[in-house]
């Protein structure tokens, strides 16, 4: 069975990419919402790993196809999100036998005495 863990690296490049993630990580990104969702899952060092691995993908794609890269911000990332798990829900409700239906979100009025 291969390790899961990421073997220590001398490689100064990998090390400005990792401390790139940890920074990104912070701000109101696509890549930092991408970030912090991912340490929630799997936990901060896989989560700098990726995203330093996704930050040296738009690295080389940036300088490769000489594109710019425009940055869709935190929320279009967060509502890519929501339909993605909304898609899988009712593909899973749907080989269960179930139809999801969407309700209105609005809060309930409290009384007043």
């Amino acid at each position: 069975m291969l390790s899961s863990k990421t073997r220590r690296s001398n490689n100064r490049a990998a090390a400005l990419l990792r401390l790139a993630a940890v920074a990104v990580g912070r701000t109101e990104t696509a890549l930092g919402a991408f970030y912090r969702r991912l340490s929630g899952r799997v936990g901060k060092a896989k989560a700098v790993t990726a995203t330093a691995r996704k930050i040296a993908v738009l690295f080389y794609n940036t300088l490769r196809h000489g594109t710019a890269y425009t940055d869709p911000g935190a929320s279009y990332y967060e509502e890519r999100y929501r339909q993605r798990v909304l898609a899988n829900l009712r593909r899973r409700a749907k080989s269960l036998g179930y139809v999801l239906q969407t309700t209105d979100p609005t809060p309930p009025v409290a009384a007043v005495s």
